[in-house]
């Protein structure tokens, strides 16, 4: 009798103790435990991204260039899709039953991530810029495809049809994009190209959210307004670039029908006032939902449109890069303005020639460059790297390579847009390979007429302009003027960069250059009225076809304003071409709304085709 008393209190102290665990356990859910209380709010919000206007791009002088326009992403929510009508949405979309699914299974698994990462309530990018076809069939019918709903965003639109390799195109975010930065999710569109690309993370602005209540259709029943649940979008900063957008546009009038670069140059500021390149292609063919199928045709186009000429081109400088290479010679103390060289029809040393045009013999420094003698700086050449104070012609090499190296020669100069390439320098190992370890200055005598190994880029070309306008320094050219109302620049464009010349020898050459637009000068009537142009013309071998017109220049004389420099693939001489393009820019760009004094070149230049 008292063993069953015993046991009966037992059973009785089981029951309450498990009575108190269990009222522990649900006080604590009611009052401490939110996890089912959030479950059930999150499962009643949507976090809907709010996008932000990209920024506003201008011209230096307020010209409008990019702006934003309205587009619609169609959003799915992939878990309440189940049974949904997919043949009439198909239908409905004007898309197949295969692309559908295709899509469905993307969405998923996009969904997956999102939900895992408690972002956006697992929604994820069905379709994105809906045309307006699309967007008025699916707003009409979206009660009937549960699961799906539309977001605003905004897409770019172009106030010009030029300048396309500057302001670059939008393009969806790549999955490596996605898996280093978090502020994207698949679908979004970011900068591929031009400065949409190098400045996306100014120009994209900060993307906000709003949070609505929603039933389990995903219908917009209504907005949270606690602000721990929403922030507001911050738009780009309006972007000034340095652009003079009448000079591009003047610009690419003149090398219309043609192959090639133009880049203008601010001297004193390395702001870029034009970079053009023929072919290129209407900004605002990237846009919108056709934008994926059109940058293919581009892309298969022959005349390859979206190749950026003046920042990925290389080309043999010719005889530009005599300027250089007196520069050198007379920091080397190797060549003086009263120095003296003659021409016997070019340059002869035993079975090597070296051509030249005819021309009066001998000449000083100034006039060598005036009238471009090849002789001249193949001697110059050789006095340089074969100098006595030299150990041996290697050390001569390296001692010019060092000094075309400061004038941003053999590498990226850094200006803000992707994809710039260096040219080439070739270093004393390349040459070695080349022509073997016991190779001789007469070898390699070609560099000193700009031709051989070396190879430039437009935008170098144009920067070697502006150093010699400059007298011996430059800042990295550079596209962004100012962003946002503090007008902020990175401070590598702001930062003066100095060549290894000194100052004194930069007059030696300047009169030299002043000289070829005048009577007897390789570039004589190109010149334009009241502008005192300091130039020089280039004609670079082509092994693929008719040679390349080439011309940089600097005006004015005194206190430059612009440096340009012109290349015209398969255009021959520099001055049937590229002298009258550069001349016609610096009148325009100097005299404003003038009319040109040379309206019969102008003609011919707009007018005319190069193959």
């Amino acid at each position: 009798m008292e063993l069953h008393r015993n046991r009966k209190f037992v059973y009785m102290g089981l029951v309450i103790l498990l009575a108190l665990v269990y009222s522990v356990r649900i006080f604590r859910l009611q009052v401490f435990d939110n996890t089912y209380e959030q479950k059930a709010i999150n499962n009643a919000l949507n976090k809907i991204p709010i996008y932000p206007d990209r920024s506003i791009v201008y011209d230096r002088n307020g010209k409008l260039l990019v702006h934003n326009i309205a587009v619609y992403d169609l959003i799915v929510f992939p878990a309440k899709t189940d049974g949904v009508d997919s043949v009439s949405f198909c239908k409905l979309m004007g898309m197949e039953p295969a692309e559908f699914t295709k899509r469905m299974a993307m969405a998923r698994e996009s969904s997956k991530k999102r939900q895992k990462n408690n972002v956006f309530n697992g929604s994820a990018i069905f379709m994105n810029n809906l045309s307006k076809e699309q967007y008025s069939a699916i707003q009409e019918n979206l009660y009937r495809f549960p699961g799906f709903t539309v977001e605003p965003k905004t897409d770019r639109i172009y106030a010009v049809k030029g300048g396309a390799h500057i302001l670059g195109y939008l393009g969806e975010v790549s999955k490596k994009t996605l898996a280093k930065d978090a502020y994207y999710r698949p679908g979004d569109l970011m900068g591929i190209t031009g400065i949409e690309n190098t400045y996306e993370n100014y120009i994209r602005g900060v993307r906000g959210v709003k949070t609505v209540w929603q039933d389990r259709t995903y219908t917009e029943r209504g907005e949270v307004t606690d602000n721990e649940f929403n922030s507001p979008a911050q738009a780009g900063p309006d972007f000034y670039t340095g652009i003079d957008f009448d000079l591009q546009e003047f610009g690419e009038s003149l090398l219309a029908n043609k192959r090639g670069s133009v880049v203008a140059i601010e001297p004193s500021t390395g702001e870029i006032l034009a970079l053009i390149n023929k072919p290129d292609y209407d900004p605002n063919l990237l846009v919108g939902p056709t934008r994926d199928k059109t940058i293919r045709q581009l892309l298969i186009d022959p005349k390859k449109p979206l190749y950026n000429r003046a920042i990925k081109g290389v080309y043999p400088p010719g005889s530009t890069f005599k300027t250089v290479m007196a520069l050198i010679a007379a920091q080397e103390g190797v060549l003086k303005p009263n120095t003296m060289h003659g021409c016997a029809g070019g340059y002869h040393l035993g079975s090597l020639t070296v051509g030249c045009h005819p021309h009066g013999s001998p000449l000083d420094l100034k006039n060598s460059i005036g009238i471009s003698c090849n002789a001249y700086y193949c001697q110059v050449f050789r006095d340089i790297i074969d100098n006595p104070k030299y150990n041996n012609v290697k050390a001569g090499y390296a001692a010019l390579e060092k000094h075309l190296r400061t004038f941003g020669l053999g590498s990226p100069l850094g200006v803000d847009l992707p994809g710039e390439s260096g040219g080439n320098v070739p270093t004393v190992k390349q040459l070695d390979r080349r022509h073997g370890k016991n190779w001789k200055s007469s070898m390699i005598i070609s560099l000193s007429i700009g031709q051989g190994e070396i190879l430039l880029t437009p935008l170098q070309m144009a920067n070697m302009a502006a150093i010699i306008a400059n007298k011996g320094w430059y800042i990295t050219p550079h596209l962004a003027k100012g962003i946002g109302s503090q007008k902020f620049i990175p401070e590598k464009y702001r930062k003066p960069q100095y060549v290894s010349v000194s100052e004194l020898y930069f007059n030696w050459i300047i009169e030299g250059m002043e000289l070829v637009t005048k009577p007897g000068g390789t570039a004589f009537g190109t010149g334009v009225d009241d502008i005192v142009v300091c130039s020089k013309t280039g004609t670079a071998q082509n092994p693929h076809g008719q040679d390349h017109s080439l011309f940089i220049a600097f005006a004015p004389k005194e206190n430059p304003k612009i440096a340009i420099a012109v290349i015209v693939e398969n255009g021959g001489y520099g001055a049937t071409w590229a002298a009258p393009i550069a001349n016609l820019m610096i009148e325009k760009y100097l005299k404003k709304q003038e009319a040109s004094s040379r309206p019969e070149l102008l003609e011919r230049m707009k007018n005319s085709a190069v193959q």
